[in-house]
């Protein structure tokens, strides 16, 4: 006798017991057997069937309708036993893919990584956190003998596709330094990788900008992306920081104009996402203004902090589930 027809003889003993005498052990003991019969991978279907077998050998004076029912509920269970089969192998799919996300997740994470440089005459806050395990947003610090660059970017597309295209944009840029010190020579040289190499049905925003630390001012070129913000202290005024350029990837020979700010003590530039400016909440959409409100808030604070105080204001108003991904970034002039 194998070990099939061993459980099966298993599951006839067992429900004689509880016929007999009903009791909460005997029951208890039914529990614990039905992982036996999934370990065999015994279908539901044929767990009925074998019950049928076994209720016939033990009522062989059953009703015609009583064995009608049970017929009927066989052939409920041969549908329900194609679904359960089914639906357990998509699981298991998805387990698989859960875990190739999450090692994805991780690569992305060491791919993307950029420290935050230390800069004598600056002050430097970073927070970018994504809505899912997959980041859509990006962003890139480097930093040379008078200069410090920055870039920040946003994917049109979700998930592994726009990881994988952040990373190459990562490498694209990386193998453009003679045209890092010219921000919109950087982002059209970008524009023809992006035309060449990405899907049509994915674009890309940038915003991207060089900080000369000897004259103090912020050169920065812009494709589609969402506006930052320029605070000047004399004034104590916010002003819209736009750059004015098509997104990347549309056509191979656009042009990007360059803008310049300078910056004076205590001026900020500040950087963002869209999942920044278009946070909603259970009344609609965020302001522009209460970003700057918030920034406004906390200005005493030093710049992480800043950053920081504003990400969990925002995660707070969402009811703690973001809706895209965030990346903020504040640049401040010390001295």
């Amino acid at each position: 006798m194998n070990e099939r027809e061993m459980i099966i003889d298993r599951y006839k003993d067992l429900l004689t017991t509880y016929l007999k005498g009903k009791s909460e052990t005997a029951l208890y003991k039914g529990q614990q057997f039905s992982r036996k019969l999934i370990e065999q991978q015994i279908s539901p279907e044929d767990v009925i069937s074998h019950h049928v077998n076994v209720l016939n050998e033990l009522f062989p004076d059953m009703t015609d309708g009583m064995k009608d029912s049970f017929d009927f509920l066989l052939e409920v269970m041969i549908g329900y036993g194609f679904a359960y089969r089914e639906h357990q192998s998509l699981r298991t799919r998805q387990r698989q893919l859960e875990s190739e996300i999450e090692v994805a997740a991780s690569m992305q994470q060491t791919l993307l990584i950029s420290d935050v440089p230390e800069v004598d005459s600056l002050d430097i806050g970073v927070i970018s956190v994504p809505a899912k395990k997959m980041n859509g947003d990006y962003f890139n610090f480097v930093k040379d003998d008078k200069s410090i660059s920055v870039a920040v970017a946003d994917i049109i597309g979700k998930g592994i596709p726009a990881a994988l295209c952040m990373s190459m944009i990562k490498y694209a840029m990386d193998s453009l330094p003679e045209q890092r010190m010219q921000p919109n020579l950087l982002l059209e040289n970008l524009n023809r990788v992006v035309e060449q190499n990405v899907h049509p049905n994915m674009f890309i925003t940038m915003l991207y900008g060089l900080y000369d630390t000897d004259v103090h001012k912020f050169y920065f070129a812009g494709a589609g992306h969402e506006p930052g913000f320029f605070y000047k202290a004399e004034s104590d005024e916010f002003e819209d920081m736009f750059a004015k350029g098509l997104v990347l990837g549309v056509s191979r020979t656009t042009k990007y104009m360059e803008y310049e700010k300078q910056l004076d003590q205590g001026d900020m530039i500040i950087l963002l996402s869209d999942g920044v400016t278009e946070c909603r909440t259970s009344k609609g959409f965020i302001e522009r203004d209460e970003i700057v409100s918030l920034i406004r808030e906390n200005m005493h604070k030093p710049a992480q902090e800043i950053v920081d105080c504003v990400f969990t204001e925002l995660e707070r108003l969402q009811e703690f589930e973001l809706r895209d991904d965030f990346t903020l970034i504040i640049l401040k002039r010390m001295v």
